[in-house]
């Protein structure tokens, strides 16, 4: 697996963040685990309590322990988030977040993480990298006074298991593998993985973990991967493994993010560009990556399995996919079914099928115009009624034009000279 350049240690992946690329390369910032990178630069300065601190305070780069963004991110603003809690808030849903780990020091996660599991050194309650947080916000931050910022199944719990992002012992496809088969038996539903392999290599031991996940019931959610700028269609692991609900990311325009993976094996997108998150110690920066649209996806799993308990992890993508906003009928290598609707689908209760189904075609003259209506002509009583009103409003008139006519005229002899005689 890719993860964050601590010993020297090549790092793979290509990505973006939100501050001067330049600067970043300086400071050696590089993906978390190969799929997306943290806002946040690696500027390793005294920190409060000793440790690392992250962030750079005199830029306008993301800051852990900073302030919260109050305005409601664009990924929010484009559903409506009232409409899709009277369906469900993903209560006692259970969603493992496999990643750097979840930082419960910021106040929006400190109830949402009941569990997990470290498989390096250091807590799975602690997250130095940022990028575990940040997804796990994504899923289920609570609601803050401050802030338009919330998860979007903010009753769910969120399980973390660090699986990378120690400081002496980096993660690898092992300790992924071990982290999966962890969250399967503590009772996960939804498994959020925003990594992929090194050299996008497929590997024996990920698969069979996957593979056992899929068989328990879980569902994996995963990101596709940030290489895709070339526009060029290859796999990403896990995202390509059979039965993973394989995530891209979308912009502000329901397109595919450029840097966003293509690939057969995608199966929805969710926006990706801008995403305002939770961070160690407190507050929220904004990142781009298909990490972070994984998790948006992975949310809405959550809620659909609170409102759905009796579905399986495979209908529940179904429903997500089918009712995803997309131009075809079905899928492209692009953003796969569309670009995920929360409310749609959770407005749906229809019960899904385990594969998701095109759409019907289009019959031709059925483009969904409304024609409009025709009558017969008027009756004979509509026909009376109409002629006695011109009759009424003829003559009103006339008897204005009249009135006006002989205020003029008097006005106009007024106004002529006087003859006078001699």
């Amino acid at each position: 697996m890719r993860g964050l350049n601590v010993k020297g240690h090549k790092a793979g992946s290509r990505s973006r963040t939100s501050g001067t690329r330049a600067l970043k390369r300086v400071l050696g910032v590089l993906a978390v685990t190969g799929v997306c990178v943290t806002a946040t630069p690696f500027a390793p300065t005294a920190a409060a309590d000793g440790g690392p601190d992250f962030g750079l305070s005199a830029s306008t780069e993301c800051v852990f322990g900073g302030d919260v963004i109050k305005s409601t991110p664009w990924s929010l603003q484009r559903i409506l988030l009232d409409q899709l809690w009277e369906h469900s808030r993903g209560k006692d849903v259970k969603v493992a977040v496999i990643d750097t780990g979840v930082d419960k020091r910021n106040q929006q996660l400190t109830a949402a993480v009941t569990g997990g599991k470290s498989f390096v050194d250091g807590s799975a309650a602690r997250d130095i990298e940022g990028h575990g947080t940040r997804v796990a916000g994504i899923i289920a931050a609570r609601p803050l006074k401050g802030t338009g910022f919330v998860g979007l199944a903010p009753d769910a719990e969120i399980l973390s298991y660090r699986y990378t992002g120690g400081q002496e012992k980096q993660g690898n496809s092992r300790t992924m593998s071990q982290a999966i088969r962890a969250a399967v038996a503590a009772g996960a539903d939804v498994i959020n993985i925003s990594s992929d392999t090194a050299n996008k290599e497929d590997n024996l031991e990920l698969r069979q973990a996957v593979a056992f996940a899929v068989g328990k019931g879980a569902l994996i959610v995963a990101a596709a991967g940030n290489d895709g700028a070339d526009g060029k269609f290859a796999n990403t692991y896990p995202a390509a493994y059979d039965g993973v609900l394989a995530v891209g990311a979308s912009d502000r325009n329901d397109e595919r993010a450029f840097f966003s993976q293509s690939g057969d094996f995608v199966d929805v997108a969710a926006p990706g560009v801008g995403m305002v998150s939770t961070v160690p110690g407190g507050g929220q920066c904004t990142a781009d990556g298909t990490s972070f649209a994984a998790p948006y996806v992975a949310g809405v799993a959550a809620l659909l399995k609170q409102k759905h308990p009796e579905w399986k992890a495979a209908q529940i993508a179904t429903r997500i996919e089918e009712t995803a906003q997309r131009p075809g009928r079905g899928p492209n290598g692009y953003i796969g079914w569309g670009v995920v609707d929360p409310v749609a689908a959770l407005s749906d209760d229809s019960t899904p099928g385990t594969s998701p189904e095109p759409d019907p075609p289009v019959e031709a003259g059925s483009g969904g115009v409304v024609p409009m209506a025709v009558t017969m002509g008027e009756t004979e009583a509509e026909r009376e009624r109409r002629t006695a009103i011109y009759v009424l409003g003829t003559g009103v008139a006339l008897a204005l034009v009249i009135a006006g006519s002989g205020v003029a005229v008097r006005d106009w002899r007024s106004r002529r000279p006087s003859r006078t005689t001699r």
